[in-house]
């Protein structure tokens, strides 16, 4: 079973699964990042840093030797144009942003999966040597995972998390917040409100039986998610890890110097 096989067949049966979110443009950040353990990379192509070819790099950069992680992406937009680009880049999985309806993520579905199930257009590239390339190989390896982040989102969750050939949902928890009623993306004055927002769309993909992920600022915080029933978790991201790990040496450098 290839690493992609694996993968998707460990999201579809809702085994907990861990992943990193990439937001900079660092194939050899990608690199050392695989080796660690995660489940997935996640690689941000709508509010991340990437052009198409840097999408590319990482992805390839993430099948390094000793990896044990897979490539995933946070596509631009529900658009059969940027999943397409990002599977036959090799994505094992492709997360969709502003799914509103049950027609959004119908149509995501759509743009993942090759006639005569979807609109997919037959091209993988790279993709065909780490996934498929026949189209029903290719079905059991790929993901698509749709965002419930918006207050349409949420009121319909139900019905979306019941679209068929959708493999799971994934919380943006910022703009989730902010579609509740949040004056910030991380506002205090909400969090009951967003708490029981979560434990909605955690129910909701539990009795449609698909995966159910969420983004996280740390790993604490990811595992509390995945405790409370989340599915998979992400711990986010290299890019404010990166400021926070390089604060603290400034900090103690300081502290214990002449600085």
């Amino acid at each position: 079973m290839t690493t992609a096989a694996h993968f998707t067949a460990a999201l579809r049966d809702r085994r907990p699964l861990i992943g990193y979110w990439s937001l900079l443009d660092s194939p050899v950040a990608a690199e050392r990042l695989a080796r660690l353990g995660y489940d997935y990379l996640a690689f941000d192509a709508q509010h991340g840093l990437f052009g198409y070819q840097g999408l590319l790099n990482n992805l390839i950069a993430t099948d390094t030797r000793g990896s044990t992680a897979v490539g995933m992406v946070r596509v631009e937009a529900n658009d059969p144009t940027y999943i397409g680009r990002a599977l036959d880049a090799g994505a094992a999985a492709v997360i969709v942003p502003l799914v509103d309806t049950a027609r959004d993520a119908a149509d995501a579905v759509a743009a993942v999966r090759y006639p005569p199930h979807g609109r997919r257009s037959y091209g993988p590239m790279r993709a065909q040597l780490r996934i498929g390339p026949d189209p029903a190989d290719t079905h059991e390896q790929t993901a698509v995972l749709a965002m419930i982040e918006t207050a349409d989102g949420l009121a319909n969750v139900e019905e979306i998390c019941a679209t068929p050939g959708l493999d799971g949902v994934y919380v943006g928890p910022s703009d989730l917040r902010l579609a509740i009623g949040g004056r910030t993306s991380t506002d205090p004055g909400v969090a009951d409100e967003f708490e029981r927002a979560l434990t909605r769309i955690r129910k909701a993909a539990e009795a449609a039986g698909i995966a159910a992920g969420i983004h996280n600022g740390d790993g604490a915080s990811a595992a509390r998610r995945l405790d409370e029933g989340f599915t998979f978790a992400s711990v986010a991201a290299d890019v404010v890890h990166l400021q926070q790990i390089a604060a603290t040496h400034l900090d103690a450098a300081r502290k214990g110097g002449r600085a």
